[in-house]
């Protein structure tokens, strides 16, 4: 049964699967302020995104102090500066099928979420997001990619030549794929963890993964993309 992974748990599916990615993301969100002698608690971030990876990501960090002053998905985008109550929020998605209408928030484009001032950048929802015409307009310190390739190497060179932090996706989203990783051992052994177990040992590969990389970037003097290219 490991042959296939992301079942459903009836059927030899792992605990914690769909919400890997959007853990892993905040796994290496946090070694990566350690890394830079900071902490979550009171920064901004945005999101863009609010399915599996964005919703999971976001509902961790304002849980975990962080203010989330803008999501989107793909019907459009809320911003609110003071922060956003993401349990409501994840309610209004359930009723409504979008964040779009979150009752106390400003509406805001998807193009325009990503230009906003913050201090964490979260594009979560499709790729090339980031790209040549509008690298130069991020306001963020910090992009870490819960999508996959949201940045386009054009982008990447305006963003390095500013010394914005670009976390990249085959760093950042690797959650997922470390608990497809697990559900394969599992299915090999017919054994099966508990989800704490999942959750303890995804942080550890996730945080150990980004720290190698950071090692790299500062011993070779590379952005943590190249980095971890090296690395793999």
């Amino acid at each position: 049964p490991g042959v296939v992974t992301g079942k459903p748990l009836i059927v030899g599916g792992s605990a914690g699967r769909r919400e890997a990615t959007g853990r892993g993301i905040v796994y290496v969100l946090y070694q990566a302020l350690h890394s830079l002698g900071e902490e979550l608690k009171g920064k901004t971030v945005v999101v863009q995104g609010f399915g599996n990876v964005g919703g999971t990501a976001a509902r961790i960090l304002w849980r975990d102090g962080a203010i989330i002053q803008g999501v989107s998905d793909y019907k459009g985008g809320v911003w609110n500066s003071q922060g956003l109550d993401i349990r409501l929020l994840e309610e209004h998605v359930k009723e409504s099928g979008s964040v779009v209408g979150f009752p106390g928030t400003d509406p805001i484009a998807n193009s325009d979420i990503l230009e906003e001032p913050c201090d964490i950048l979260l594009p979560a929802a499709t790729g090339s997001q980031i790209r040549e015409d509008n690298a130069h307009k991020i306001q963020a310190r910090l992009i870490i990619e819960g999508a996959n390739g949201p940045t386009t190497p054009e982008a990447d060179t305006i963003l390095r030549a500013r010394d914005v932090v670009v976390i990249p996706d085959i760093l950042a989203n690797a959650g997922g794929v470390v608990v497809s990783y697990f559900e394969w051992v599992q299915g090999l052994q017919f054994y099966f963890w508990k989800e704490s177990e999942i959750i303890a040992r995804l942080q550890e590969i996730m945080t150990r993964a980004f720290t190698r990389v950071w090692n790299v970037s500062k011993r070779e003097n590379v952005d943590l993309r190249t980095a971890a290219l090296m690395e793999g």
